[in-house]
């Protein structure tokens, strides 16, 4: 049943505001927002307002609370811009085979893009990456952050705006996806070996090759993760 349309809340139009400013790179990850009293006379608003609004740029892992020291911004603009598409692209109830699929379709090309407009400064940085994720396999930690770091990057490489922000909307919801498949030390190695390959491949120049390593990446990666989903149990 339809049901009547409720006017437009204050909050939202804070929220709106705010959103735009991390966007737009006014406010940057570890900025510290206006206190609430503050924002409640900038905006001629009582403080509950402002409270809701926090409360749902914190919902949209925009801003973060902390306990008496303030809101902060935990969202680079890259990240703002992408909470929007990843809203209206997915949602939680999307198998989550579907869209690994979609990845095995952008990210080869991802490589391949990369490859023919990688600088020699981007190249280093992939480098790096990668010897800090060879340095987190010696030591035992997670390689979370250094594998999202090595994607990110390529999807920057690849010097297309709309696909980098459609990879990062589909690595946001792929993270639990990732952190499942970086458990043992087997598959943390074999994650390592998949982007040294790419990187290999790049750094030659050779974009068919960096499009083939990235699929057998993804492919290694989707064959651990999905395995006993195939096979009908769950995984």
């Amino acid at each position: 049943m339809l049901k009547a349309v409720r006017k437009k809340r204050a909050y939202e139009d804070i929220v709106k505001q705010i959103s735009t400013l991390v966007e737009k790179g006014r406010f940057k990850r570890e900025d510290q927002l206006p206190t609430e009293r503050e924002l409640s006379e900038t905006f001629k608003v009582s403080r509950s307002t402002v409270r809701e609004a926090i409360l749902s740029l914190e919902r949209m892992n925009l801003v973060q609370r902390r306990q008496g020291d303030g809101t902060y911004v935990i969202a680079s603009s890259e990240e703002a811009l992408v909470q929007p598409l990843a809203a209206a692209l997915f949602h939680e109830k999307d198998d989550i085979i579907d869209i690994f699929s979609l990845r095995k379709i952008v990210e080869p090309e991802v490589a391949h893009l990369a490859t023919k407009n990688a600088t020699p400064e981007e190249i280093n940085e992939l480098e790096e990456v990668l010897r800090d994720q060879e340095r987190e396999l010696e030591t035992g930690e997670s390689p979370i952050h250094t594998d999202s770091d090595f994607h990110h990057l390529l999807a920057r490489m690849a010097r297309n705006r709309v696909m980098e922000r459609l990879l990062l909307a589909l690595f946001d919801l792929l993270l639990k996806t990732r952190e499942r498949y970086l458990q043992s030390e087997e598959r943390k190695q074999k994650s390592l070996n998949g982007h040294q390959h790419i990187l290999a491949a790049i750094k030659s120049g050779n974009g068919t090759a960096a499009r083939q390593a990235m699929r057998r990446h993804l492919e290694d990666v989707e064959d651990i993760l999905f395995q006993k989903k195939k096979g009908g149990a769950n995984s």
